[in-house]
């Protein structure tokens, strides 16, 4: 089987950790992104996997050369040289898609972290006979998203209502398909939505199919939702009862730490907080509901809480970092400093308080 990853453009969003990296290879409880993917889809039986992408290709490639060897799958990427939205890189990586098994393939947004349920999935096509089955997820707001319109007992779409007024439904397309190679047909060379162009036209032949998500879902391309993603994430981890998870008397709630990482004495860690390799605590530092990158020192008793600490950067003693501050690579947080929701870009020393949100340069 094959399997297509919308990996897209420039992360804009989740600047300023994707100015240092493309936003797939940014980490997200202490592993890539995209191979949180690779992995699921490795593990059903996936044995390529395309990359549409129009930005980095190369970046992308050579990281993801060590993993093909690792996990045993061919990775390669198809370049947009214009953004063709969500249905035209489908329609570029055509080639690479088709082969002459005429089995469906898997088509995923490269921001969405979830539990991945792709072996029922791939039981849910067959079983219903149609020719394309998304993945959809219950939401508590559907007013903000796109709402798929289905029938409960089979699963089959009616229709898609887009950002709905009055209730229609609560679940939203949660970006996981799997397709039959015939949908190509469908789509044109050119920047198309496969959301609004192609599955409505599935949808009114009355062969596409929805399945409701098992477990969390998140599309994590923002700050805000990749801090709750980790919290969604580890829990799950947490269910599972995995070894992953640190334990001991330091840690509260779900807290994932890198083997190579040091922590002082007195320190209180989580809930819902990841430590990257090589990482040093220093003594009586308080972490709460925050990612902390690779490399990166913390000072004594400093305090970080709804934050992301990019690569190599360093918090100084007595330091509190909160609200949503995103520090970029080897970014410098002097000692006794306070950051309300500052968002830094790489290589930059903080030498006074950021009192209230604010983008530094």
């Amino acid at each position: 089987m094959k399997a297509l990853i919308l990996v897209g453009g420039f992360g804009t969003r989740l600047r300023p950790l994707t100015l240092s990296v493309p936003k797939p290879l940014v980490e997200f409880a202490n592993k890539p992104m995209i191979l949180h993917q690779i992995e699921a889809l490795k593990a059903v039986g996936v044995t390529e996997v395309v990359l549409a992408i129009n930005y980095q290709p190369e970046v992308m490639l050579n990281f993801l050369k060590e993993f093909e060897t690792k996990l045993g799958i061919t990775i390669t990427c198809s370049q947009e040289t214009e953004p063709l939205g969500t249905a035209g890189p489908l329609a570029l990586a055509r080639d690479k898609l088709i082969d002459e098994s005429g089995e469906p393939f898997f088509v995923l947004n490269s921001d969405v972290i979830s539990e991945y349920p792709f072996k029922e999935m791939i039981e849910f096509h067959k079983a219903h006979g149609g020719e394309a089955s998304i993945m959809v997820t219950k939401v508590d707001e559907p007013s903000k998203y796109g709402v798929v319109v289905m029938e409960e007992s089979t699963g089959q779409v009616d229709k898609f209502v887009e950002k709905p007024k009055l209730f229609v439904g609560n679940k939203i397309n949660a970006g996981i398909y799997l397709l039959n190679p015939s949908v190509l047909d469908r789509i044109e060379l050119r920047p198309t939505s496969i959301e609004k162009e192609v599955f409505p036209k599935i949808a009114a032949e009355k062969k596409l199919y929805a399945m409701v998500l098992p477990g969390f879902w998140m599309d994590i391309g923002q700050p805000r939702d990749y801090i709750t993603g980790l919290r969604l994430y580890l829990d799950s981890l947490r269910k599972k009862a995995s070894t992953k998870l640190a334990a001991g008397s330091h840690f509260v709630g779900n807290v994932l730490v890198h083997e190579t990482a040091k922590i002082g004495e007195g320190c209180l860690i989580g809930p819902d907080v990841a430590i990257g390799p090589g990482c040093i605590v220093e003594s009586g530092v308080r972490l709460s509901r925050c990612t902390v990158m690779r490399g990166v020192r913390i000072k004594k008793h400093a305090c970080i809480s709804s934050s992301i600490i990019g690569w190599h950067s360093t918090i100084g003693q007595w330091a509190r970092v909160e609200n949503m501050t995103i520090l970029g690579e080897d970014v410098h947080v002097c000692d006794e400093i306070y950051s309300n929701g500052g968002v830094v870009l790489p290589h930059k020393e903080i030498k006074s308080s950021i009192l209230k949100p604010e983008i530094v340069m």
